[in-house]
Parts: C-alpha cells; structure tokens; sequence
C-alpha cells in the first residue's frame, strides 16, 4: 500500500470533497477518484460516500483513516529516527504521557539532554493510561508517563519507578460551601454532582473510596484532560475528581483543590517497551532519565 495513497485518503477524510483534496495534493480529480476506487478494491472494503454535499466516511473508512493517520505518523517517526542515525546525537524523541505534576520528571531529563545536544526535539502527547499505552506498543511513541499499574506485564516493559506520588483530591469552586474544609470525605461528595476522567470509569479508585457502585453515584459529566474538567466546574456543572497540582489553584485562581480523606494516592511510572529499536536520541535521553532515577 503506497503511502501516497493513504495521504491521499486523509486529504479526502480532511476536506471532505474530491476537488478540495486534489487541490490541496496538486493532482486531477479523476486521478484522486482513481486512486480511491483502487484503494477500496484493494481493501475490499468502501471507504467514502459521495453525497451531494461533499464527501463523508463510512464506518470501516472511520476506521481506516485512525490506521492510516497511525502509519504516516510511525513512517514520520522512523525518517526522522533515520536521519538522526548518524553523527551526532540528534533527532526526535516520543513520549505519551497522563496529566500529572510528575511531568517534570520528564521535561528535567529533556532539558539536560538539550543542553548537550541542542538538536534533539521532543514531542509529548497526552492522554490516559489506555490511549498512551496503545501508542507504545503501536510503536508511536518511545516512552511513557503513566500510573503505575500492578498489572503492568513486565516482560514487556521496561519501568522506572518515580519517588514522587500524585494526590488524588476534588476540584471545586472557591465559593462552593464544601471548599471551607481541608479534606474532603466520601460522605462529603457521595450526594454532590461528579465530574471524573473516562478512566477512572474504569478503575476501583471511585467504588473503593466511596464505598458504592457507580450507578449509585452522581456522575453528571466525564473528561479526558483536566484542564476540561476544570473549565465544567467553573461554570458550576459539578465538581472534578482528579489529581492535585495538575490545575493551578494560587493566587487569583477561582477554584480551590481539597484532598480526599482518607488520603488517596497513585504512584507514577515511565515505561518503554522490552528490547526496543531506539533512535541515539531516544537512548541519550533514556540514559538521562536512567540517571535522575539513581541520583534520586
């Protein structure tokens, strides 16, 4: 499959029209056409509805543009990995990471690294433990941020343990009647209006705190990034789950942050895969994050 053809799709996926997608390729339209209906033949599968106001994705084309977007972007990766094998230590570094204070940890090692090797770049995509973890095993990204999971197979990651530990806690207007307390309890937030992450929806953090299942609680709203979440809380849609020093709280800030008690924490991790193909960039900053981990 040429990747021409799947940066073709995605231009169609993008505009959806024929005649915007080959301006924007610099090709004819019967040629972008063609290359479509060959695409589909191919697959076995139709990709693309022509309708009189433009062009949509079927469901299987949905899913193909999630592939063909992950297979640039490896390809992208490996030039870029590629171009950076010889000589000095130069090129892009890949790193997915949950929101979390221990992000530091990762820009600290980054910083070292540049000052060194001014030609490195780092690129760091958010999102939960389910959505990073994906991307490492599809090989898009080098190294991960995320909870520390018991769970976690280690004979297929790698892991360093992080000293710091994240504080989980309730985001609340700073006038709501709850923010006078230092700490929050369970019979404090059971009756209240909960905003928390999709993954949580997924772990025994909530029930294990509360005491109760999930459809006895008041969820009236879920997010990925809490910076989202904190925004719903602002204009009073209920209050946020999540963890502390993520949203700044300081200052003039309108929201405050109250930990939960008893005390709720997580431990964070970075993982890599096992025997990994690591670009000199990636191996630089793994040893640099190998050495904050010893000195710590």
């Amino acid at each position: 499959m040429d990747l021409r053809v799947l940066e073709s799709f995605l231009a169609i996926a993008r505009e959806e029209s024929i005649t915007a997608a080959a301006n924007s390729l610099h090709i004819s339209q019967p040629a972008l056409s063609r290359q479509m209906k060959e695409l589909e033949k191919e697959l076995g599968k139709k990709l693309i509805i022509r309708e009189s106001r433009g062009i949509s994705l079927t469901e299987d084309g949905q899913f193909f543009r999630r592939r063909a977007e992950e297979m640039i972007a490896l390809m992208e990766k490996t030039r870029s990995e590629l171009a950076g094998s010889d000589g000095a230590v130069s090129g892009d570094v890949y790193i997915g990471a949950g929101e979390a204070e221990s992000v530091h940890y990762l820009t600290e090692a980054a910083y070292r690294l540049k000052l060194a090797h001014p030609n490195v770049h780092f690129h760091i995509s958010s999102g939960n433990t389910a959505d990073v973890l994906e991307r490492l095993n599809k090989g898009l990204i080098d190294f991960a941020l995320i909870v520390s999971l018991s769970e976690m197979d280690e004979r297929k990651y790698s892991v360093i343990h992080l000293p710091a530990e994240e504080v989980w806690g309730i985001l609340l207007p700073e006038h709501h009647p709850l923010a006078e307390k230092d700490v929050l309890t369970a019979e404090d937030i059971c009756a209240q209006p909960l905003i928390v992450s999709n993954e949580m929806l997924r772990s025994d953090l909530l029930t294990d705190f509360t005491g109760k299942a999930m459809d006895e609680l008041n969820i009236t709203a879920t997010y990925s990034l809490l910076y989202n979440a904190s925004i719903m809380v602002r204009d009073h849609l209920g209050i946020a789950i999540g963890l502390d020093r993520i949203i700044n709280t300081s200052g003039n800030s309108d929201l405050v942050f109250r930990p939960l008690s008893p005390k709720k924490t997580s431990g964070m991790c970075i993982a890599w895969k096992r025997c990994p193909v690591f670009s000199k960039a990636a191996s630089a900053y793994l040893a640099e994050l190998q050495n904050a981990a010893v000195s710590d």
